[in-house]
């Protein structure tokens, strides 16, 4: 049986064709839809939710030109396109993808990016209702301006900074280059947009910091295994979700006889390889025996990152260290204080932090004024020398 679109205003009502039809025995009158869980089901469902999206995005409309809303005149602006009733909408094609990043979580993708897309679409249909008033939109009305309003939502009601805004609309992005990919957009809205992220400071340890942190005497034995994993990533470079993963088995002896961490970092999959400085050897000797440690194969017992945060803030006030103190300043202060400032090769550093591209560990090397002082004063020895 033939599936129509009944509209209703103001007793009268009128019946567009969905172009679909049904067998009545799976229809469920209450839901409106049919019931099964077959990919011809969803699809047919997810067509007719579409079909009940654009009733009201076309009343919105109709409200926004100031027109008097008619049920004649909403069946014209419906079918004045004929591809209206087969148009793409851009929350489902959002949500379904979604969905595929969710299924590769651990695979392809970190938790975290899935979070983001998860972040972003809730604030693209938050937009859809500040700016337009409805609750999804044909992809083929995204255009330029559609995107500046966008960035200019985030920045002023979301009240995002510079490089959230960009990141965010990054995401959006991916989602338009599937529509593009899929022939269902001719342009990309995007070719005009050029922002750019803008270079934030990275604040890290100097070495004074670091000698006061790890001498520091503290009363509380979970504050003390706190600074210890985060001292352990001030000598390693790994990140918190590294760290927090980190097994026996990824401790190694290397070709050179020493100890090494072999293992792959959480946010990009990229391997990465660290010989360990007697620093960090020391700290992991002190969390062998730790129950936690035995009974799941890990190096370190490691809280989670709230806590640890939390902790690192009360370390900073013993330590009268006035900087803001999270967990990946040990990150910043391993490739600054610890190797870059000590005369490390930055292709040596970029391979022990896992980064994916130079230009990512060149910022920290933007930084470090003491290593450019110190160098300048050697090349002017050297020179006077001569």
């Amino acid at each position: 049986m033939p599936v129509y679109l009944r509209i209703t205003i103001g007793g009268q009502r009128i019946e567009i064709s969905s172009k679909r039809y049904v067998n009545p025995d799976k229809w469920t009158t209450s839901a409106q839809k049919l019931s099964g869980s077959s990919e011809e089901v969803k699809s047919l469902n997810t067509h007719l939710k579409n079909l009940e999206l654009q009733v009201y995005e076309a009343y919105h409309v109709m409200i926004d030109w100031k027109v008097p809303v008619t049920v004649s005149g909403l069946k014209s602006l419906l079918t004045s396109d004929e591809e209206v009733l087969t148009s793409n909408m851009l929350i489902p094609i959002f949500e379904q993808h979604n969905k595929q990043v969710a299924t590769l979580v651990g695979k392809e993708y970190a938790r975290g990016t899935l979070d983001r897309y998860v972040t972003s679409l809730k604030h693209t249909k938050e937009f859809l209702q500040w700016k337009y008033k409805i609750l999804d939109i044909d992809i083929k009305r995204i255009d330029h301006e559609f995107i500046m309003s966008y960035d200019f939502y985030l920045r002023s009601e979301r009240n995002c900074n510079n490089n959230s805004t960009v990141k965010y609309l990054k995401n959006f992005k991916k989602i338009i280059l599937i529509c593009i990919a899929n022939g269902w957009l001719d342009k990309d809205p995007f070719i005009k947009y050029k922002p750019k992220v803008k270079e934030v400071k990275r604040d890290y340890l100097n070495a004074e910091e670091l000698v006061l942190m790890a001498s520091k005497t503290l009363i509380s034995d979970r504050v003390r295994q706190v600074r210890d994993i985060f001292l352990f990533s001030c000598y390693t470079g790994l990140a918190y979700a590294d760290v927090k993963k980190l097994k026996r088995s990824e401790l190694v002896t290397g070709l050179d006889g020493q100890k090494w961490i072999y293992t792959s970092r959480q946010k990009t999959d990229t391997d990465s390889r660290i010989p360990l400085l007697p620093q960090a050897l020391r700290l992991l000797a002190q969390y062998e025996d730790h129950p936690q440690c035995v009974d799941d194969g890990l190096l370190l017992p490691v809280l989670s990152n709230q806590k640890m945060n939390s902790y690192l803030k009360q370390i900073a006030d013993a330590c009268g260290i006035t900087k803001e103190l999270t967990y990946h300043i040990a990150r910043h202060t391993f490739a600054t204080t610890i190797t870059l400032a000590n005369g490390i090769s930055i292709e040596s550093v970029s391979k022990m932090l896992g980064h994916t591209n130079i230009k990512t560990t060149q910022h920290y090397a933007k930084i470090l004024d003491a290593k450019v002082s110190a160098d300048m004063n050697q090349l002017k020895r050297k020179l006077a020398v001569e």
